[in-house]
């Protein structure tokens, strides 16, 4: 299907952003302006590690069901992972890349598919820029001022100390929204800059629902309430009242009180029924 370029109004899209210095009187937008009550924008490093997708991911998908719109860079690295992560969440998702939107010129050409399966879902890609031109090293920057100025907080997931997924942090701090971020391996050089934002201030996300507080969401146990558990014994009945939220393995034995091979065994037949999953240290419901 062919997504038409248009113009539209900076103050049509959002109160938030034409708060911002400078903000641009219109954008280019390809696609449709998704409406939801929050903004998130997400941010790292193109050379993530595999924590730093892990985490990504796993939080994104805790976010199902919220009203919250992921907007990130369509860069390679962890913008691509956010989009499709959000996607596969059933999220809508906002791309703003540092390039105009025209084919010939969006960056990165490798994510001209992702663009598309963004476009097919209900989300939009914005661009400041004319729709042909080509992305140069300071249009990156420019860029991320939209992506703080749209969104109620950025998540840095990962950074170096000079990254310029900084950038968009600084940003954000500058226009007096949150920022958050997960700590990390104090082993890992992309560990470095969530860590100097949480000296600085940024509110430490360890999981779906610290995002969903911070933002001033309410949790939402819809999808629990829909999953039919008419056929769990009553020790499953009571892993699933733990997991009210995620705990770590060793916390839901302690609060089952049982002997740790009974609990261990639990636990595990839950995990063959799809009832639970451990990620990150923590197990969560499904």
């Amino acid at each position: 299907m062919h997504y038409p370029i248009s113009s539209i109004a900076s103050k049509d899209i959002s109160e938030l952003l034409v708060e911002i210095p400078e903000c641009p009187q219109t954008l280019r937008i390809q696609g449709t302006f998704p409406i939801r009550e929050k903004y998130l924008a997400i941010v790292g490093s193109r050379k993530y590690s595999e924590y730093g997708k892990a985490v990504c991911e796993q939080l994104i998908k805790g976010l199902a069901g919220q009203s919250v719109c992921i907007v990130s860079g369509l860069a390679l690295g962890i913008d691509g992972i956010a989009h499709r992560a959000a996607l596969d969440a059933g999220l809508a998702t906002i791309a703003i890349p540092g390039s105009g939107l025209a084919d010939s010129v969006l960056y990165p050409r490798s994510h001209l598919g992702l663009r598309d399966m963004i476009l097919e879902k209900g989300g939009c890609i914005l661009s400041e820029f004319d729709d042909d031109f080509r992305a140069t090293p300071w249009s990156f920057p420019q860029r991320n001022r939209l992506m703080a100025g749209l969104s109620h907080a950025t998540f840095v997931v990962e950074a170096e100390l000079k990254s310029g997924t900084l950038i968009t942090s600084k940003y954000a701090i500058d226009f007096n929204r949150d920022v958050f971020t997960v700590p990390h391996s104090i082993f890992s050089k992309t560990s470095e800059g969530p860590h100097m934002l949480l000296r600085l201030g940024a509110t430490p996300i360890t999981g779906s629902a610290d995002i969903i507080s911070g933002l001033g969401l309410k949790t939402t146990h819809t999808l629990f309430e829909k999953r039919d558990y008419s056929d769990c014994s009553a020790d499953e009945l009571e892993v699933i009242e733990i997991l009210s939220e995620a705990r770590s393995r060793d916390e839901v034995i302690r609060m089952l009180n049982k002997p740790i091979h009974v609990s261990q065994t639990i636990l595990a037949i839950m995990e063959i029924k799809g009832l639970i999953e451990e990620t990150l240290g923590e197990i969560h419901r499904i």
